[in-house]
């Protein structure tokens, strides 16, 4: 791997105390190109710039993907929150859109040389973290549809607080009316661009109406619940944990997936089923819906206070974080910043003698 050191950080210009989410970047990136069959020697050199042709087919013709991973400041290391399950999510990515594979090795090195490099940025305070983003965009310069025969894999940082503004505290969501995100056999299971763009209308007008985010219904009887706009979503009713399954139109998130690593082993009753809104609205009168939460990199737990669909709105546990919700944040963010046992090995610790 070549590495080039940046003349100056940066890192002396950003409040570590107000970050927000994805504003600032990190001094370095990876990056490694695809050509003749293979990628090619990987590189890191300063954060700045690409230089790219108005012709580039990605621009024209979306073939991009893209993933989200965090590392957290644990005492004398770095904890690096499941990178092997984020790096398949990766390659199942790449095989819907037609892009090449990459290999783990390429992909945790890439990671681990950055965060050496860059561990100053690491944010210490409890709630803060290193976002990770890897993307891969087409290169060749043509206007036709066919799949690029050579690529771009990047790496890029960002120290992160929180995704949304209200935390920890309970959210509010609003079905997609008459919009649609994915539809079966389409690109609903796959990270890439096309698909946030489809959300953006939906999520304006949700919150120009007061709402946080999309909770998305399916596209073919508009009734069947999917997931939020950048969550999984996950309903405790009659004290069983449900939540959509994955068949095809929803990313499998996972967050998603520890979560019911996690309940399974409290033991608690698991079910991924198909969901209709009917089902949540009657649950809700008859008292049986307990809790409601999304799951995702970015806010690990985010508690729903409120679902409007139509006519009616769903009040959750009177606004109010569940017992669950609770439990789950704390158990996971406890593994990430390595105050909890982590059992299921998930966290890839780097040491960083000089933090």
């Amino acid at each position: 791997m070549r590495i080039t050191k940046t003349l100056k950080s940066r890192k002396h210009e950003i409040d570590f105390n107000n970050l927000g989410f994805g504003k600032h970047f990190s001094d370095h990136m990876f990056s490694c190109d695809y050509k003749d069959g293979k990628w090619d020697i990987p590189q890191i050199v300063p954060y700045g710039s690409i230089s790219i042709s108005p012709s580039i087919c990605s621009l024209h013709y979306g073939q991009i993907i893209f993933e989200g991973l965090k590392a957290f400041y644990a005492a004398e290391k770095i904890n690096i929150f499941r990178p092997e399950k984020y790096h398949e999510r990766l390659n199942r990515s790449a095989m819907r859109l037609c892009i090449p594979p990459v290999d783990y090795d390429l992909f945790i090195k890439g990671i681990e040389a950055l965060i050496v490099l860059d561990g100053h940025w690491v944010p210490k305070n409890k709630g803060t973290s290193l976002y990770i983003r890897p993307f891969i965009f087409a290169t060749d310069d043509f206007l036709g549809v066919k799949a690029s025969e050579t690529y771009s894999f990047l790496i890029i940082t960002s120290p992160v607080g929180a995704y949304y503004k209200e935390g920890i505290n309970p959210v509010k969501l609003i079905t997609s009316g008459e919009y649609t995100r994915a539809a079966r056999g389409g690109l609903g299971e796959a990270k890439t661009p096309a698909n946030y763009a489809a959300s953006l209308l939906p999520a304006q007008i949700a919150q120009d109406k007061g709402f946080t985010q999309v909770l998305w219904l399916d596209g073919v009887e508009n009734r069947f619940i999917e997931e939020v706009g950048t969550m999984n979503i996950f309903f405790m009713i009659d004290n069983k944990l449900v939540t959509p399954s994955l068949e095809g139109t929803i990313l499998p998130g996972v967050t998603r997936n520890s979560v019911i690593t996690l309940a399974k082993e409290w033991g608690i009753e698991v079910e991924e089923r198909r969901v209709s809104i009917d089902e949540l609205i009657s649950s809700s009168k008859d008292g049986s819906l307990q809790e409601v939460f999304g799951t995702g990199t970015a806010a690990v737990i985010s508690p729903v206070g409120e679902i409007k669909h139509e006519e009616e709105t769903i009040i959750i546990n009177n606004k109010k974080i569940g017992e669950l919700s609770q439990k789950l944040y704390d158990e996971i963010t406890g593994i990430q910043y390595g105050e909890k046992d982590d059992k299921f090995n998930w966290c890839l610790p780097l040491s960083l003698p000089s933090i």
